[in-house]
């Protein structure tokens, strides 16, 4: 069996040697400030257990695409985008009221279990919130701190900083974006598609892959080149989130089957069914849409609507077309040949995947 990509020069072990080291050296920072306080990062430690790691992957092999060497500064530099996921998936998990996440209870509702097991006063709903916010807020900072401390020189942190900061506006304005259609609900594909470039597509693959280019002081043209590759990749990689949100397995996905549709998602799924199905299974689509109370029955039925309108189907030939011209966009002589197949590794394992 070919070895996953994300396991070429012992990257995951190394990023998560990073995380627990960074994580366990603050620990004691804050049993110093009071020995409740490392409940903030016994949360954050589960959920730094786990995930794929392709942000941290796409910033490592941006770096490499210049020919630059492996070392461990580029991984250190790269694991604090680790930190950032942690603060964005804790942030969404409140926002969309989701009780799982990794296969593990969410922030937020570790903090209400720990309130209700307690048997404090006051709202266990509102601690739990409050506190996933918190560490959701100290996981941004420490993302801040560790590409502060990783070593790059100052010419090269400037650039990756700049970056780095852009990626972050971006991110949250996708997230508000998000938000927004959520609200609006009937959101057309055109919008759909606005929030998956700036919350999926520029922040897990295509700025990535720039700070790392960036830490080996790429010049545009190198840039643009990965832009070619990582905004097509990105939406590709979103556009199977989509359909994983639908038609996942839990047990492999790590979070209950149809949560997206319980939480009322519009996504571009949902937006290519409501533009093409007829009258009466638009209704249906639109009136359960968003129902926290949705059963396995009117699961089905999204499914069986979705399939049958050819909305699959058309999302499906999407992401083939999306991955085709990432793949192409890298062969190029800018792109050496071990990072050229590193990434077409990575792009079949973020579009072909099942969690």
């Amino acid at each position: 069996m070919e070895q996953n990509p994300l396991d070429d020069n012992n990257f995951r072990v190394r990023i998560q040697g990073v995380l627990d080291d960074f994580v366990a050296q603050h620990q004691d920072v804050l049993g110093s400030i009071s020995p409740d306080a490392v409940a903030l990062t016994s949360s954050l430690s589960t959920l730094l257990a786990g995930g794929k790691r392709l942000r941290a992957a796409f910033a490592y092999w941006g770096y490499r695409s210049t020919g630059a060497p492996d070392s461990d500064l580029i991984i250190r530099a790269a694991s604090s985008l680790e930190f950032l996921q942690a603060c964005a998936l804790i942030h969404d998990d409140v926002m969309d009221g989701s009780a799982m996440r990794r296969g593990n209870l969410a922030v937020h509702k570790q903090f209400e279990k720990l309130h209700s097991d307690s048997k404090w006063q006051g709202s266990a709903i509102d601690f739990g919130a409050g506190s996933a916010i918190l560490v959701g807020d100290l996981a941004l900072s420490w993302a801040d701190e560790l590409l502060a401390t990783s070593g790059l020189a100052p010419q090269a942190w400037h650039s990756t900083k700049a970056i780095y900061d852009t990626m972050r506006t971006e991110l949250m304005a996708g997230q508000y974006l998000d938000l927004l259609e959520q609200s609006r609900r009937g959101t057309n594909v055109a919008a759909a598609r606005n929030v998956i470039r700036f919350k999926s597509a520029k922040y897990t693959i295509e700025r990535p892959l720039h700070m790392g280019a960036a830490m080996a002081q790429a010049d545009d043209e190198h840039q643009q080149i990965l832009s070619d590759f990582g905004l097509a990749l990105g939406e590709a990689f979103q556009l199977r989130d989509d359909l994983l949100g639908v038609f996942g397995d839990s047990e492999t996905t790590g979070k209950p089957s149809g949560d997206d549709l319980r939480e009322g998602k519009q996504t571009v799924l949902i937006a290519s069914a409501i533009e093409v199905c007829p009258p009466a299974e638009r209704e249906f689509l639109t009136t359960h849409l968003g129902s926290s109370s949705m059963d396995e029955d009117i699961i089905a039925k999204f499914r069986e609507i979705l399939s049958t309108c050819g909305a699959v189907d058309r999302l499906e030939n999407e992401i083939e077309e999306l991955t085709a011209s990432a793949l192409s966009a890298i062969n190029h002589s800018c792109i050496d040949n071990e990072s050229q197949l590193a990434l077409e590794k990575l792009a079949i394992l973020a579009t072909q995947r099942t969690y």
